[in-house]
């Protein structure tokens, strides 16, 4: 006998999500000394711009050469540089604040023959959201890896800068990305 129950809503996300998917040093990828770090910092808003202070950052990428210890990576698997780890979750803090601590990825080949400009993946995720939202990370100071990028140049002009971290001007180490979920600066996420 098979009965039909219907469709019922999903889930959210959050509130409940950092239970046991955070770690102590989750935001980062490499330590704080590792040769050439960077830190990712910026803020989660939500639709009315406010931020949202129990939020999950996510992050993965290629290593600075621009590999992957993976063995879908059509060069091969390689070592990647101790210490690295490829993978980052950060959780934002009061204020939404959220800090990735990383080594700036290389650029890496798209097929085709074409490349991709460095970038790191991001998910976010925060409550009231049924599922999680995809987006990526470019840096301003690759302007021509950038300018020649298939994925960044599939989104439109006038909102690729909201793809793009800018180098702080008081540390160059440190890039500025602000994430916003809905709303007039709503951030470009990608349809996996």
């Amino acid at each position: 006998m098979t009965e039909d129950f219907g469709l019922t809503p999903s889930q959210t996300v959050g509130p409940f999500l950092h239970i046991a998917l955070t770690w102590e040093d989750g935001n980062l990828v490499v330590p704080r000394d590792f040769p050439d770090a960077i830190r990712i910092v910026g803020t989660l808003y939500d639709g009315a711009e406010s931020q949202i202070p129990d939020g999950l950052i996510e992050t993965w990428q290629a290593d600075p050469e621009g590999r992957f210890d993976h063995p879908d990576d059509l060069r091969g698997e390689k070592e990647p540089p101790e210490g690295f780890i490829a993978f980052g979750r950060a959780t934002t803090l009061d204020g939404g604040h959220f800090e990735i601590v990383t080594a700036k990825p290389g650029p890496l080949p798209a097929g085709g023959g074409e490349i991709e400009a460095p970038h790191l993946n991001v998910s976010v995720f925060a409550r009231g959201m049924l599922d999680r939202v995809v987006t990526r990370i470019y840096f301003s100071d690759e302007p021509e890896a950038n300018a020649v990028d298939p994925v960044l140049n599939s989104v439109d002009p006038e909102r690729r800068s909201r793809l793009i971290a800018e180098a702080s001007a008081k540390d160059p180490a440190t890039y500025l990305f602000d994430i916003y979920l809905q709303g007039e600066h709503e951030s470009v996420f990608f349809e996996l």
